[in-house]
């Protein structure tokens, strides 16, 4: 009972001193808030071994893991998130600067995020919409399959011959396939190229780097483990075919302009230079994830706008990948076509996680309207299994990201001030309320 005591002490006396800030010490208030918000995305990852996606703060911070409780803490975790939302919410945005008031707003959002991954691990059970609303700060559309059909028949009469369209779609792409003897040929040249693209407009530490692992028996595609010190481990599934254009999404993705970078940018931009230490932790149930996947989506587009993609796999990678450079155009026609059923996943990913949908229908739908063979569809479950409504972060992101960088650099045209825009995005605390209410500089952050 005493330890509970001290422990409300403190965080009254959080709370209270939020209550006190002036202009002049509103940095150091929330400079303690965000060591306690750390402390709580720690804690709250011995309980889920997927939460804590990178940490490379004060080793020290870290609980062991013999800390953990036999019985999930929910109390204790819940009060501590509350108290450290109303501290939050107590410092006056008015008495604090454009990018104080970013950092204020990002950090609402992120124990608001907190907040709810403590009640789903005691049990609390919401909506598809609601876990995402909470977790990634936006809800993605909904379409029938209706809608989903209407495209359907486009990519019909863009596939060669008859019959069930996935079987088609599976039987034209098997031509594009990198054999997994030159996976790592093509993948490096692709990571050569995003990183000399994307160094053209931003600047990065010396050192920076990262390794590429070749693993297999995993949910995902990809995945990109930040270390800190601008350095990456990045592992690339090779559990089924990888087609010769994932080369490219995959290094710029994962890469350069993607996850490496933005991690990057965040450390040495945040952390280091600011002492913004909540960025040193990246809880992956978080607002955060959605600004993650959605600008390593988009960055494709950055680094390989319009027609440039085509080109270089044409001239680099189909080569390199010993498949015939003259098929390019044609694949990535269909591909073209198949980009608009990017939202059916998402759509089964409710419809299973609300209880609309059992497993054999889930699988059916993405094999119908996401075209996978039924081998990916089961991976593709397995993922939603595991990481829930976090697959929107990826459409809906890269949807979200791709706007606010249009509304804000005056065009497609306008390559450098684009860059300057995506960079701005990448270096400074962002939610998708925050790019879909804001300026590049989040001015108007509440």
């Amino acid at each position: 009972m005493s330890q509970f005591r001290a422990y409300a002490t403190l965080l009254l006396t959080l709370v209270v001193s939020a209550c006190n800030l002036t202009s002049e010490n509103g940095r150091a208030g929330m400079d303690g808030i965000a060591e306690n918000y750390v402390k709580l995305i720690l804690e709250v990852g011995l309980y889920d071994p997927d939460y804590v996606d990178a940490y490379y703060g004060p080793p020290e911070w870290r609980p062991p893991a013999e800390s953990k409780a036999e019985a999930f803490p929910y109390t204790r975790l819940s009060e501590k998130a509350d108290a450290l939302s109303a501290a939050t919410q107590n410092i006056a945005p008015e008495t604090l600067d454009a990018p104080l008031r970013q950092r204020r707003a990002f950090l609402l959002k992120q124990l608001t995020a907190v907040k709810t991954k403590i009640e789903m691990l005691n049990g609390k059970v919401l909506t598809f919409d609601e876990e995402s609303r909470l977790l990634y700060d936006a809800v993605a559309p909904s379409h029938d399959a209706q809608y989903f059909e209407s495209v359907l028949q486009k990519l019909d009469a863009a596939l060669p011959g008859t019959g069930d369209i996935t079987v088609r779609l599976t039987d034209f792409k098997k031509d594009f396939i990198i054999p997994k003897e030159k996976l790592d040929a093509v993948f490096q040249a692709a990571i050569d190229a995003c990183r000399k693209r994307t160094l053209a407009f931003i600047e990065l530490p010396e050192d920076e780097d990262f390794k590429v692992e070749y693993v297999s028996d995993q949910p995902w595609g990809a995945y990109n483990w930040y270390q800190g010190n601008s350095f990456s481990l990045i592992q690339v599934n090779t559990d089924l075919p990888i087609y010769i254009d994932r080369a490219v999404d995959l290094a710029a993705h994962e890469g350069y302009p993607g996850h490496h970078v933005y991690n990057a940018l965040l450390e040495n931009k945040l952390v280091v230079e600011q002492g913004w230490v909540e960025f040193s932790v990246y809880p992956l149930f978080s607002p955060q994830s959605l600004i993650a996947e959605g600008s390593a989506n988009y960055g494709i587009e950055m680094v390989f706008p319009g027609q440039e993609q085509i080109e270089f796999e044409k001239e680099v990678l189909f080569p390199l990948a010993g498949l015939a450079p003259n098929t390019a155009r044609r694949f990535y026609e269909v591909k073209q076509l198949t980009t608009a059923l990017g939202y059916a996943r998402n759509q089964a990913a409710r419809n299973y996680l609300d209880g609309t949908m059992n497993e054999s229908e889930a699988i059916a739908w993405m094999t119908r309207y996401s075209l996978q063979p039924e081998e990916r569809a089961r991976k593709s479950l397995q993922f939603i299994d595991r990481y829930r409504s976090y697959v929107i972060n990826y459409n809906l992101g890269q949807d979200i990201v791709k706007d606010f960088v249009a509304r804000n650099s005056g065009g497609a045209d306008q390559i450098e001030k684009r860059w300057q825009v995506f960079k701005e995005l990448l270096s400074t605390p962002q939610t998708a309320s925050s790019l879909i209410a804001t300026s590049p500089a989040g001015e108007n952050a509440p």
